[in-house]
């Protein structure tokens, strides 16, 4: 894995942060910070030493999506195959946040634009300043929501909502948000990231391995019946009770005392 500046990663106490970090383009993706931001989950799922990860983007604003400075078709040449982009570096990327085992936090501390809000989406739990916004900006250019938005617009604010949004491209504010179920909170702008990194800190601390079983489920929760979803918790079950983790938190709490989560 080589190291680029367009995303900055360090690891501390159990949690690896992620910093995208173009912040003169609004921290939109080019094709390094694509593969940077790539590699930088996928060291989560490789590291032990990597117990949960934080998100976040540096200057003013999260993440605007695209960078469309790329595409600029004043430049002439054919038109871009905007597929063959989302297969090559957006949805392995999503697909890498959604499978991995740990929890996923991402702080919003700016304007999170087009795909940059849809991949806030896909984090498990996000926290936003209240300045912030999100914008689903594709309709603007006659695009379609992509990088899974259809799919969790629809699925967190129902069809009305998920519509209004797509297709008027109106920004919605970190409050708001927050009222609709979109994400976990919004927050003081000052204490945007010491409580995300104390967030952070807090589920690196605890048991993971049951962290990322309950994670799986409630994925899972979308398209699965009842039935599927017992048997599914039933099989989870199993598998954390043989954990060190949960042998861990009993004996702790028959002591009173702290428990010592390893992720084992």
């Amino acid at each position: 894995m080589t190291a680029s500046p367009t995303v900055l990663s360090a690891l501390a106490d159990g949690v690896l942060t992620l910093t995208l970090n173009r912040p003169e383009k609004l921290n939109s993706f080019n094709e390094e910070m694509h593969l940077a931001l790539r590699d930088g989950i996928q060291r989560a799922h490789d590291d032990s030493a990597v117990r949960a990860v934080l998100l976040t983007g540096a200057g003013r604003g999260f993440c605007a999506g695209q960078d469309l400075g790329d595409r600029d078709p004043r430049k002439g040449g054919p038109a871009p195959d905007l597929g063959k982009t989302l297969d090559t570096f957006y949805n392995p990327t999503l697909r890498l946040i959604r499978s991995l085992d740990k929890p996923v936090v991402c702080a919003v501390n700016g304007v999170a634009a087009g795909a940059g809000a849809n991949i806030a989406f896909a984090c498990d739990i996000v926290l936003a300043a209240k300045s912030a916004k999100f914008i689903q900006a594709f309709a603007k250019i006659g695009l379609i929501p992509d990088a899974g938005g259809t799919w969790h617009l629809a699925r967190i604010l129902g069809e009305p909502r998920a519509k209004a949004l797509a297709l008027t491209a109106e920004p919605l504010m970190a409050e708001k948000a927050a009222d609709w179920g979109l994400i976990w909170k919004a927050v003081e702008d000052a204490d945007l990231m010491s409580e995300a990194e104390a967030l952070a800190r807090s589920l690196a601390a605890g048991p993971t391995l049951g962290l990322g079983l309950t994670k799986r489920l409630i994925q899972q929760a979308a398209t699965n019946s009842l039935d599927q979803q017992l048997d599914a918790e039933r099989d989870c079950q199993q598998q954390a009770g043989r954990s060190a983790d949960y042998a861990e938190g009993v004996t702790a709490f028959l002591e009173k005392r702290p428990a010592r989560f390893s992720g084992q």
